[in-house]
This record gives C-alpha cells, sequence and structure tokens, in this order.
C-alpha cells in the first residue's frame, strides 16, 4: 500500500528532495510551504491522488490543524511526517536582535514543536490502526556549536530537548516512531539569502583569528560536502523503514565527527569536573538507592 508523507517545508533543499522522492517511489506527498505556486511544476506532473500541495507557515497553528485535516480529507491517513521547515541565522551572539532570534524560534522551534504535536495527535486519534513516523530535521549544531551560528544552534538545542523528552512521553502501543536527524553540512539552499539571515556585522568582533570572522567568510559560499538526494534516500530506504528507530541519528561524515567530538568533550568533562561532586549530598543521603527518573532514562 502507497504510503502517505506530509512534508513541510517542501520549496527547496531537502524538502523539496524529499517530495520529489517519494513520488518517484510511488507514494503520496502532501507537500506544505508557503508559496504553493512554487511546486507548480510537480502539480502539473503528478495528479491529486499523487500530490497534494497545501500552504503552511508553521508559525501559524491554524494553518497546521488545517494542513493535517485537509490530508485526512483527502487520503484518510498520514503514515510519515518530515518535519523540514526551518532556516538559519549568520552574526555574532551580539548582533542578533531580540525580535529576529524570536522570530526564527517560532520557525524552528515553535513551528516544529506545534507539527509534531499535530503529527502525534494524528497518528494517536485519527490513523487506524494507530501509528506512524516522526522524523525531524534537526542539525549537527543541536550537539555541537559554533561561533556565528548561537541562534540557529540555541533553536535545535531545544528542539532536540523537546524532542527526546516528547519521544518518552509516549505510549509503546500508540506505535509511534520518532527520530530526529542531525545533518551535517549538505548542499542546499540554506545559504541562499531567504534561508539564512545575516546580521550587521559588529566591529569589534573583527580581531586577529577571529571566529566569528572566520564563519562569517566562509559560510555564505560554503562548497559543502553532502548531496541532498543522497541523504533522503537514506532516510527514505532505511531510517523511514527501521523497526526500532534511533531518537536521533547524525547524518554526514562531518556530522559523526561532531557526535564523536562532543562525546569526547563529555567524557572530558566528567574526568575534570569528577571530583567536584564527592561531598555535596544532604547528609545521610544514599545515590546508590537513588531512583530519579530524569538522569535515569
Amino acid at each position: 500500500m502507497h504510503k502517505v508523507w506530509l512534508i513541510t517545508g517542501s520549496s527547496s533543499g531537502m524538502g523539496r528532495a524529499m517530495t520529489e522522492l517519494v513520488l518517484s517511489q510511488g507514494d503520496i506527498a502532501v507537500a506544505t510551504l508557503r508559496k504553493p505556486s512554487v511546486l507548480d511544476d510537480l502539480v502539473q506532473q503528478y495528479p491529486r491522488d499523487r500530490l497534494l500541495v497545501v500552504k503552511l507557515d508553521v508559525t501559524n497553528k491554524d494553518e497546521i490543524k488545517a494542513a493535517f485535516a485537509k490530508a485526512r480529507e483527502v487520503y484518510g491517513r498520514i503514515d510519515v511526517v518530515f518535519n523540514n521547515a526551518g532556516y538559519g541565522i549568520l552574526g555574532e551572539t551580539e548582533s542578533v536582535p531580540e525580535e529576529v532570534a524570536r522570530r526564527m524560534f517560532d520557525t524552528n522551534f515553535w513551528g516544529a514543536l506545534n507539527v509534531a504535536l499535530e503529527a502525534v495527535r494524528f497518528f494517536r486519534d485519527v490513523n487506524k490502526p494507530q501509528g506512524g513516523r516522526l522524523i525531524t530535521n534537526s542539525s549537527i549544531v543541536a550537539v555541537t556549536s559554533a561561533a556565528a551560528v548561537s541562534i540557529y544552534s540555541a533553536s535545535k538545542h531545544a528542539l532536540e530537548g523537546v524532542m527526546e523528552s516528547l519521544a518518552k512521553e509516549l505510549n509503546p502501543a500508540w506505535n509511534i516512531k520518532m527520530t530526529c536527524i542531525l545533518p551535517g553540512g549538505f548542499h542546499t539552499r540554506g545559504t541562499a539569502p531567504e534561508s539564512l539571515v545575516q546580521t550587521e556585522p559588529l566591529p569589534a568582533y573583527d580581531f586577529e583569528n577571529s571566529n566569528v570572522a572566520r564563519v562569517r567568510a566562509w559560510a555564505p559560499n560554503a562548497s559543502l560536502p553532502g548531496d541532498i538526494a543522497k541523504a533522503m534516500k537514506v532516510i527514505y530506504h532505511q531510517l523511514a523503514t527501521m523497526e526500532d528507530p534511533p531518537v536521533r541519528a547524525p547524518l554526514g561524515k562531518d556530522a559523526l565527527l561532531g557526535f564523536q567530538n562532543a562525546a569526547k568533550a563529555y567524557s572530558e568533562d566528567v574526568e575534570r569536573c569528577g571530583s567536584f561532586s564527592d561531598d555535596v549530598l544532604l547528609d545521610g543521603a544514599d545515590i546508590a538507592n537513588h531512583v530519579d527518573p530524569i538522569t535515569s532514562a
């Protein structure tokens, strides 16, 4: 039976690539984006029983609900949600106006979370039988960050945290599989003006060996190594079919390296700071018999 995929951020990059792949494999795509006319070429190629294009700005909760409702009306179910919409900000932390940062969080965090919550509700309460797959596109900066991408990184750190907690809250009987993809550098439109907000540089950060200056010079025209078409095939053919998928999945050799470096840094911090915790317990407390559902989960 053909699977129904709902994809956010379908206008370009990974969202567009996933939409094209889903259609090429004979499945059904509910492609959502802010400007539906961008997909007019696909609408001409595929009939309505294969492709449904829906206007969706993920910062609008009513539009999120309407998109899921439209998918239900036309196809009766949704099997996979590819939670992909988002964009980046390039600039030193001090240079990002609060309203600009909040606007990005409205998309990258709140938008993605609200799509996820509607997906969970749909998989649990609408699909018969219950179940579905929620695949959220995050970033390697969710576990390791760099200069000049702090606000973008913060949005992805927040998204990772809430998705991990949400995954632990679900009743296994609902048969909902959740995974966050953490891609490394892939060649997309992610550095185009409409996908990458750049702030005005602050002269104070233009010093010798400045990490900010180095990233600012590199990022806008970076030649990134990853092939998004190949990456979407991995997600479609492997991750979306795994019986027990991971909660988070690094994607790309650079993402793997980022995970390894982060794990090494955490281990080093434990070694350096372990003695700080030698005598911080309440008198009489026994950590060996302490059950903490947060740290032991």
